[in-house]
């Protein structure tokens, strides 16, 4: 701490030259925080998915149902405590730019299976009361103005009524919040019976996926290995696999964002990796004498080496802490913001501040690493001789 107002006013020596570069830190870093949020909307459900909780789908696609008769099979299966049902459902509601997941579930189970969906008692009684009662996500009901009491019409695109309308009506009787953050606040559900009892196409004996909560989330493998040993060979064989894998391949629909968000970090990153260490070079090269001074007054090599990696360390940390702050508070919620519809969960996750701040610091190694050196090399006589 007795050396920091030395590397302070070292830093400042060319306030332009530090001006610039910590502006371009902090726009790098900024742009950092963004490309993290959105790997972690593209990977929405993968992190928060429940550890003991296993997704039962058709062997050969999502899309494929499976017969509602597995339900009592499959909650026979030692280490299965509970399970519960869902179908997409793929409505409209006024307009097909108004996207959002509208699911058919098991009533007397889905909130169990999912407490992280948070509903009063009270909405939950009177939506298990209402047949064509729906509980929507605080998203999406603040997206359109809905509240608890109204109706709402929306265009079925897959199934259609049994007198051939393709309106359905449903009743606003709760709306739920994230139990934590990361959890989807934009879902629409609804009573499965509703859509079994009204549809035209068999549904009665169908369902989409089953999810499944088991006991020792250490045993999912072997657990759902007998899940689908029970189906082999059948007409509906299935794939189980657990909430976070299942998320993933879900996720990777997509193409593998992950991969495509390094690629272009690494880029920025290098690009910020010349910029920091261009000014720290000439930063070293025009205090050469000075330095001379510094070691004749008995600062030794290894603290000499210390001073200009402690100076790069704190230029590239100042300019990535400004720019994760900026991100984390404006250009994040401003982008998400944009992109609600698309991608709901949309925020800088812990990890990426961490890893944002920790690539700063070894970017600040690296760069003050070689101009350290050559100053910690420098013989006194020689710099004094370019005075």
């Amino acid at each position: 701490m007795k050396l920091f107002p030395l590397i302070w006013s070292n830093l400042w020596r060319r306030p332009v030259r530090t001006g610039l570069t910590l502006l371009a830190a902090l726009f790098t870093f900024a742009l950092f925080g963004v490309l993290a949020a959105i790997n972690l909307a593209f990977g929405m459900g993968v992190d928060i998915s429940g550890a003991n909780r296993l997704v039962v789908i058709h062997k050969i696609s999502l899309i494929m149902p499976l017969p509602v008769s597995y339900q009592e099979r499959i909650g026979a299966v030692p280490g299965v405590n509970a399970l519960t049902h869902m179908n997409w459902f793929g409505g409209i509601y006024k307009d097909p730019k108004n996207f959002f997941a509208q699911m058919a579930v098991d009533t007397p189970t889905f909130f169990d299976l999912y407490p992280e969906y948070v509903v009063s008692p009270e909405q939950k009684k009177a939506w298990e009361a209402d047949r064509s009662g729906a509980i929507v996500g605080r998203d999406l009901a603040e997206r359109f103005g809905w509240k608890i009491g109204d109706k709402i019409p929306i265009q079925g695109t897959i199934y259609r009524r049994k007198d051939g309308s393709k309106t359905w009506d449903f009743n606003i009787d709760g709306i739920y919040t994230p139990g934590k953050k990361g959890v989807d606040a934009t879902q629409f559900f609804f009573h499965y019976d509703y859509l079994k009892e009204g549809a035209r196409m068999a549904t009665s004996d169908m369902v989409g996926w089953y999810t499944v909560r088991i006991s020792d989330p250490n045993r999912a493998a072997d657990i759902s290995q007998r899940i689908d040993g029970l189906f082999a060979n059948s007409s509906y064989e299935t794939k189980t696999s657990t909430e976070k894998a299942f998320a993933q391949s879900f996720a990777n629909q997509m193409g593998n964002i992950g991969a495509i968000v390094r690629y272009v970090v690494s880029a920025v990153l290098f690009g910020m990796l010349l910029v920091i260490g261009n000014t720290m070079s000439q930063s070293v090269r025009e205090r050469t004498n000075e330095l001379a001074v510094l070691k004749t007054l008995g600062f030794g090599n290894g603290l000499v080496l210390f001073l200009v990696i402690a100076e790069s360390c704190l230029l590239a940390l100042t300019g990535a802490g400004l720019g994760l702050l900026f991100s984390w508070g404006v250009l994040t919620p401003l982008v998400g913001k944009l992109l609600k519809q698309f991608l709901p969960v949309f925020y800088i996750p812990g990890w990426g501040i961490a890893l944002g701040l920790g690539i700063a610091l070894v970017l600040g190694i690296l760069t003050g690493l070689v101009p350290g050196i050559q100053a910690m090399r420098l013989r006194i006589v020689d710099a004094l001789r370019r005075v």
